[in-house]
């Protein structure tokens, strides 16, 4: 396994796609991002502060209360091009791809309107899709987006509980919004295939790594804060690691049959 991602950068969005059409992943750096979907660099950061609002996550199989987040679904036509919010629905998988946390209807709180509504959310999900759609052509995405807030100000943090794992999707963004006051988190990505892989730990808010969901499968190593933990009596200081999740599908959502 390769040590550092940091030499294959995609530094446009041109580079992006031939990466994914090669190695199944493509880390996009902030500038990159913003470019790819017609935004100025600070644009995004508008819809921070929002991570300051999610709800537990009530479905962690593994007892934790270390994570929090918000889940809403959208189609992108690109017949009629429009992106398109879709009635809350539930977040399901089947045990396949996630055996920890399958196989189970799981209603989490839908992502605030105002971030729905907000020019640069929409222009992020549309540019991605659009890119996505150039590896993989489609006549509509089914997207479902996902914020997460990992905690870790008492103790170990888990991005993914369930282990190295695929989404049952087509392509996965995993996109950072901020780190603070943690170590770890280190990213694995695995092909699914073979042996062969990197790993890296993302830093710089808002890069993102891009995936091809059939050809790899990935990780992320847990946190914890970087002074260790709150003297005992004392308030913990923040330590957290903030991401938004984007899986696009072709043909439909996954949902539980019958």
């Amino acid at each position: 396994m390769t040590s550092n991602l940091n030499e294959s950068e995609a530094t446009t969005g041109d580079a992006a796609i031939l990466q994914l059409r090669a190695a199944g992943y493509a880390l996009v750096p902030p500038a990159t991002l913003a470019t790819v979907a017609s935004l100025h660099p600070g644009d995004l950061d508008a819809l921070r502060d929002s991570w300051e609002a999610l709800p537990p996550d009530a479905y962690l199989r593994d007892g934790g209360r270390y994570r929090f987040r918000r889940h809403s679904c959208f189609t992108q036509s690109f017949v009629a091009p429009e992106l398109s919010a879709v009635a809350h629905r539930a977040h399901w998988q089947p045990t396949t791809y996630n055996a920890l946390h399958g196989g189970i209807e799981r209603w989490f709180e839908p992502i605030e309107p105002r971030v729905q509504s907000a020019r640069a959310w929409r222009q992020l999900l549309e540019a991605l899709g659009r890119l996505f759609a150039q590896v993989s052509p489609v006549d509509r995405w089914y997207i479902e987006a996902h914020q997460f807030r990992i905690d870790a100000a008492n103790g170990i943090g888990r991005p993914t509980p369930e282990g190295a794992h695929r989404d049952g999707v087509d392509f996965v963004a995993v996109i950072l919004v901020q780190r603070r006051n943690v170590k770890g988190g280190e990213t694995h990505v695995f092909d699914a295939n073979g042996p062969t892989g990197t790993r890296f730990t993302m830093q710089r808010p808002w890069s993102a790594l891009l995936m091809d969901d059939a050809r790899v499968i990935h990780e992320t190593t847990p946190i914890q804060p970087e002074a260790g933990s709150p003297a005992e009596g004392r308030p913990a200081s923040p330590a957290f690691r903030d991401t938004l999740v984007l899986t696009y599908r072709a043909g439909a959502f996954q949902a539980r049959s019958g």
